[in-house]
């Protein structure tokens, strides 16, 4: 009997020290920039029925977890350019976020339709340096949210993008911002010595470095703090691998800080096992992947209703247009010389100008890669899902040299074969050129673009002063589904060379 008491003893215990190291854990969850990849993107990874499978078996096997989105939810794939929010809004909930934050792409279709979005999500809502008070958005946010775990309270804050030269200013209109640096350590502090809190966790939507020069970035706003305990980065499509080196940065005070990326799409899931008694974290990666379509196709509530969408999506998706003689990573210059060089076909045919003397555009704006072989119109839709018009300007050439100034600031962009650029590791121009003469800073030129840069974004100021001879009215996705169809009835195929147009000498 006294043996068997003592058994008994034995597995209280253990059973009560298995319970306290529980409790003694909080489990983060966390994704970012997962851009509308509803369904496994083209490499196979993703899907947000895997995610989802993930998410249960981690908070299954964690009784202490936060799930937490830090923004972009939203625009990349057909679903949304279709259904305008519909579907990622929708799932917010189904998926069991804890706490979201706004991304930059939130704002695509205007504060109008995401409140209206975000009135029927239940996750909280966090944003700090955002003022919405006269916005549709007002009443909607809190500037942290702080989870009990015991007699341990963990708070997280929310850090957003300067919206000047990255949002459109229509969609945009009278939001507030504070700088984030001045922000971020100040409210870690506040929520650390005059809240209590045990630990303060910045999620971020500001990018792991900068895509602007100028812009603050996670990395600047850790190594000038003294408060914040870990960073859940989004933004820049990092990712930082676990135990990469990458994965901490010093603070001001030489404390070791984690800071964690997963890409995008939603190709990976993020998990920070955070040690409440001694705030050790310990930062991993799970992939994504078809090792969890077992688990996803038990959802069939779920899978069901987005088959009412799959049926719009599949309808432009296997529709052939076009045929490309190589495969294009979204993200290379052979992709951005190709439509920065058919833009300026397309806009001769629209205008009838005889003479268009370069091409700027954005390869932000390259959403998915160019396949080998037979191109969809869905592969176009996906790949310029933006509502941005076509725009011809007439620039001095000091606007243009500028312009130029500010590519090689974040190492390029996408040019026609009439324009080239060096700049040295600084990111500073060293030469500026159209068809292999120096651009003349007292000369006008004309210039096809699009809106989007037109009117300031992606912080090129310099077009805003530039006068306009032509605005079109038309998505300039359409007009470019329109040139692969006419390559296709002539015979022809998609193709450029990986020229590099804009070089670091």
């Amino acid at each position: 009997m006294a043996r068997f008491r003592n058994l008994m003893i034995i597995a209280l215990c253990a059973l009560a020290a298995f319970t306290a190291v529980h409790a003694e854990h909080l489990m983060i969850i966390a994704v970012n920039d997962t851009h509308s990849q509803i369904d496994p993107a083209s490499d196979g990874k993703g899907g947000v029925a895997r995610r989802r499978a993930i998410y249960d078996q981690l908070r299954a096997n964690n009784p202490n977890t936060a799930l937490i989105h830090a923004g972009d939810a939203v625009q990349g794939t057909l679903f949304f350019s279709l259904y305008r929010g519909e579907v990622e809004y929708a799932l917010m909930d189904t998926l069991g976020y804890d706490a979201i934050i706004l991304g930059n792409h939130e704002f695509d279709n205007g504060m109008e339709e995401l409140a209206a979005h975000y009135r029927n999500v239940d996750a909280v809502k966090i944003s700090t340096n955002y003022d919405f008070s006269a916005t549709p958005l007002n009443g909607l946010f809190q500037p942290y949210w702080i989870k009990a775990v015991g007699d341990k309270r963990v708070a997280f804050f929310g850090i957003n993008v300067n919206p000047v030269g990255l949002i459109a200013d229509m969609n945009c209109e009278n939001l507030g911002y504070r700088y984030a640096p001045s922000v971020a350590d100040a409210t870690a502090r506040y929520l650390k010595q005059i809240l209590g809190v045990d630990y303060a966790i910045m999620v971020s939507h500001i990018g792991y470095d900068s895509y602007e020069p100028t812009e603050p970035n996670d990395s600047l706003i850790i190594s000038q703090s003294h408060y914040i305990d870990m960073v859940i980065s989004s933004h820049s499509h990092t990712t930082i691998k676990p135990g990469s080196g990458k994965d901490r940065i010093a603070n001001a005070d030489g404390k070791m800080i984690p800071i964690g990326q997963n890409g995008k799409s939603g190709k990976l899931v993020a998990t920070y096992d955070l040690d409440l008694e001694t705030g050790e974290i310990v930062y991993n990666h799970i992939p994504v992947d078809a090792s969890w379509d077992e688990a996803a196709s038990r959802y069939t509530a779920m899978n069901a209703w987005l088959d009412n969408y799959r049926h719009g999506v599949d309808s432009i998706m296997n529709n052939p247009v076009a045929t490309s003689a190589r495969f294009m990573k979204n993200s290379s210059h052979a992709l951005q010389n190709w439509v920065s060089d058919a833009t300026i076909e397309i806009i001769k045919e629209l205008t009838g100008f005889k003479s268009i003397d370069c091409a700027i555009m954005n390869k932000g704006g390259l959403r998915c890669d160019m396949p080998k072989g037979t191109v969809t119109e869905g592969v176009i839709g996906s790949m310029f899902p933006f509502d941005n018009r076509f725009v011809v300007l007439e620039m001095p050439g000091n606007e243009l040299i500028e312009s130029i100034r500010l590519m090689c600031g974040r190492g390029g962009d996408a040019v026609s074969k009439e324009l080239s650029a060096t700049y040295n590791d600084k990111g500073e121009l060293m030469s500026a050129k159209l068809n292999g003469k120096n651009i003349d800073p007292k000369k006008t030129y004309i210039v096809a673009t699009i809106d989007y840069l037109a009117n300031g974004g992606d912080y090129m100021t310099p077009m805003t002063r530039c006068k306009r001879l032509f605005v079109d009215t038309q998505k300039y996705g359409n007009h470019i589904l329109n040139y692969v169809k006419q390559l296709q009835a002539q015979g022809k195929k998609i193709d450029a060379k990986e020229d590099v147009r804009i070089k670091k000498k």
